[in-house]
């Protein structure tokens, strides 16, 4: 086969196909997005554009999981003839000092998206020279994640922008599919299927298999159960006078029908709303023990029953979790439970029969066996092992009750011991859907299936790349497994269809939001305006309004607001806070459902001391609502919710600030950032309530300004020593032979005394 001719890239490596020469070369031409089925070459093409790009500027690769960025590191170190050092792979393992030097040094960079983004709000490096931004996974370019905030600031700042998106499953839903257009300002799109006369000759087949099983009886008799339990609700729900679907008809999308009717009912400050808000709670938990029961098995059901046990029993447990623990039935099941000493549902069996099968046909391929919930990823992993075949198990970083996560380096070291066949058998959740490229896996199995379009063609993809593939899916007979094979196989079909309909130039779009420039006939977004702007006055930063920012709330979109207003940021572990401005204004921000969670489950009151004794001018930014807002949540009475705002305002002096969003909590913050430049501004006391006292009264209040001294300690002290010189000039043994002072509070004395102001 004839290969790729091109200086940058060294000879004989990439296979020459048309159809990925026809999207690169497109590509090239303006924003693209790259609609290929999986194993089609969609990094290819991302690489035969770089290399024509670099002599224009730096190369920035955007890839969701840190495995998928070593992947891509690895592939472009491998195909690219450029120095060492010249391609980089960003982690947020790297300081930040190293990342700014890698930066400078690098003419390919690969990250994960949130490294970058915080850069940019730090404003570490800037995307100035970036002639190419590649996004990889790019159907994630939606709502909130990181790939919305740097494409838009890409495109504000860069000097010759040109972004290529790349995806195998953009999604069926057309609103969705505009929106990650108008997120990348796709000007082109590249779109092919399995069925296209340029693509089939390189398609290998992939076997797709349904396998039925048949329920336990022990499993049905546990959904009986939970069934009788979700038909009570359903009428208590009706008996409030919500419209509810039939038991076999509770579906996501009808809970979130419910909840939309409950929400309407709280506007209206019915008092029945707050009833309805928790046996929703418990519907909730209910449907998905259904689901732990129909496709999971025994053993995911048992953790889970358990978990609800232990919040029902614990103090902090919500209402629905202590109603459900409550119920007979609920009881009833948990003893059916105890009961169960190992896995009855038939899919954990069969998934050990198929793997025998793959491994005596052919000892070195590869099999993936993807499981939804990590309890079930657990339980292969060791039912394989009993069956004398070892797996790797491959989950998120996070970690979870009893659950421990993978870090980013043993996700990349599980996937390496996979690869080179340490292990044959890979058993991974939704972490292992998108992107990873191990070229000789030769059959990849469902657990269950996805109702997801987008998760179903990821996971059909890691099979069948290099040669052919098979795809078994385990099917529970009379269960949502049936519901979800179909609801599938139907939104993959729509979005085929929707892949050939975006051909010829045909870019979705969707409508440009109210008062923005572009739905006024302009061409920038408000984020532009305000990117375009801040760069135009920034300077040095000297004369910008400056915040601190704590490391914690970079996941909100605050952030992201601040930096396109033009606030000059610093990121940093603050102790207490969320924000800091300037040297006086310390600024803590809670939803308003935070707020009333925290003032229900935790420490309320404790955090705003912490807050209080931090700053001269401490805030407490309530966002997402109004006062009223707060009186619908968690069934607190108004007036508790009152008296908690009181004694925040009134007895810690914490100014109270209510926004809409996180766009204008950010406002609100570059109003206080404003404030706090230019001269100094008169300082708050921080004796709240100084007033005239006696000569006596005045000396015990200065001494019990020191953290380990109170006023009985005070008392007795200065009556030994007499005077506060002689107080503070005393040793740690001379004040422990006060009564009552022990090492504890001389030691605090002692170290206050010798204290260095700075």
């Amino acid at each position: 086969m004839p290969h790729v001719s091109h200086p940058l890239i060294p000879p004989d490596t990439i296979e020459e196909r048309a159809y990925q020469t026809n999207i690169a070369r497109h590509a090239l031409d303006g924003n693209t997005l790259v609609v290929l089925p999986t194993g089609m070459g969609k990094t290819a093409v991302a690489l035969r554009v770089a290399a024509e790009r670099l002599a224009l500027g730096k190369i920035l690769m955007l890839a969701p999981t840190k495995p998928l960025v070593e992947q891509h590191f690895r592939y472009f170190s491998q195909n690219l003839l450029l120095e060492e050092g010249d391609v980089a792979m960003f982690t947020g393992s790297n300081p930040p000092a190293k990342r700014i030097e890698m930066w400078k040094a690098a003419r390919l960079c690969i990250s994960t998206p949130e490294v970058i983004k915080n850069d940019l709000i730090a404003e570490r490096y800037s995307l100035r020279d970036v002639s190419l931004l590649i996004v990889d996974e790019c159907h994630r370019t939606v709502g909130n994640y990181a790939y919305v905030f740097i494409a838009e600031r890409y495109a504000a700042t860069a000097a010759q922008p040109l972004i290529l998106g790349m995806t195998a499953s953009p999604g069926s839903d057309p609103e969705m599919v505009a929106e990650i257009c108008g997120h990348l300002a796709v000007d082109i799109v590249e779109s092919r299927v399995e069925t296209d006369a340029d693509v089939r000759p390189y398609v290998h087949e992939r076997e797709i298999e349904y396998r039925t099983v048949d329920l336990p009886e022990d499993l049905w008799l546990a959904l009986s159960v939970l069934n009788s339990m979700i038909e009570d609700r359903l009428s208590t729900l009706a008996d409030l006078g919500y419209r509810v679907p039939r038991r076999e008809a509770l579906s996501m999308k009808a809970l979130n029908g419910i909840m939309a009717q409950i929400q309407s009912r709280m506007q209206q400050r019915d008092r029945t709303a707050y009833t309805a808000v928790s046996v929703h709670a418990e519907l909730m938990k209910l449907k998905h023990g259904v689901t732990m029961a129909e496709s999971q098995g025994t053993t995911a059901l048992k953790a889970y029953l358990s978990r609800l046990e232990s919040e029902g029993a614990s103090g902090a447990g919500s209402k629905a979790s202590k109603r459900l623990c409550a119920d007979e039935r609920f009881k009833r099941l948990l003893a059916l439970a105890d009961s169960w000493t190992r896995e009855l549902h038939p899919k954990a069996d069969e998934v050990v029969r198929i793997v025998l099968d793959q491994l005596v046909e052919d000892p070195d391929s590869r099999v993936i066996v993807f499981a939804t919930y990590r309890d079930g990823v657990s339980m292969l992993v060791d039912h394989l092992a009993e069956a004398g075949v070892p797996a790797i198990r491959f989950v998120g970083q996070a970690s979870r009750d009893t659950e421990k996560g993978l870090s980013q380096k043993e996700q990349i070291e599980a996937i390496r011991k996979f690869r080179e066949g340490e292990y044959h058998v890979l058993v991974a959740t939704s972490v292992g859907e998108e992107g990873l490229d191990i070229p000789s896996t030769d059959l990849v199995v469902f657990y269950e299936a996805v109702p997801s379009e987008v998760r179903s063609i990821q996971r059909k993809g890691r099979t069948g790349r290099n040669s052919a593939g098979k795809i078994i899916v385990l099917i529970t007979k009379g269960t949502t497994d049936e519901t979800f094979r179909w609801v599938s196989n139907t939104r993959e079909k729509q979005m085929q269809k929707g892949v050939k309909a975006m051909r010829g130039g045909n870019v979705p779009t969707a409508p440009a939001p109210a008062g923005s420039p572009a739905a006024e006939g302009g061409q920038l977004t408000l984020a532009d305006a305000a990117i375009r702007a801040a760069t135009l006055a920034a300077g040095d930063g000297a004369d910008r309004p400056a915040v601190v920012i704590d490391n914690r709330e970079m996941s909100s979109k605050v952030a992201e607001h601040l930096s396109n207003l033009g606030a000059k940021i610093t990121l940093a572990a603050l102790p207490v806070g969320d924000y800091a401005i300037g040297d006086r204004v310390l600024v803590e921000r809670k939803t308003v459902q935070d707020f009333v969670d925290t003032l229900v489950d935790r420490d309320l009151f404790g955090q705003i001391a912490s807050l209080a004794e931090s700053a001269s001018r401490p805030v407490l930014i309530v966002e997402g609502g109004s006062i009223a807002d707060l009186y619908e949540l968690r069934n607190i009475h108004p007036n508790a919710i009152r008296n908690t705002l009181a004694s925040i305002a009134v007895d810690f002096d914490v100014s109270l600030v209510f926004t809409r969003d996180a766009e204008e909590t950010a406002g609100m913050l570059y109003a206080f950032a404003r404030r706090e430049m230019g001269e100094a501004k008169g300082e708050r006391s921080f004796h709240r309530h100084k007033s005239a006292r006696s000569g006596r009264e005045e000396l015990e209040y200065i001494l019990t300004a020191v953290p380990e001294v109170g006023p009985k300690a005070a008392r007795e002290i200065l009556a030994a020593f007499g005077t506060l010189r002689a107080v503070f000039s005393a040793s740690a043994e001379e004040l422990m032979q006060v009564k009552g002072v022990g090492e504890k509070t001389a030691g605090g004395i002692v170290e206050a005394a010798e204290r260095e102001y700075r």
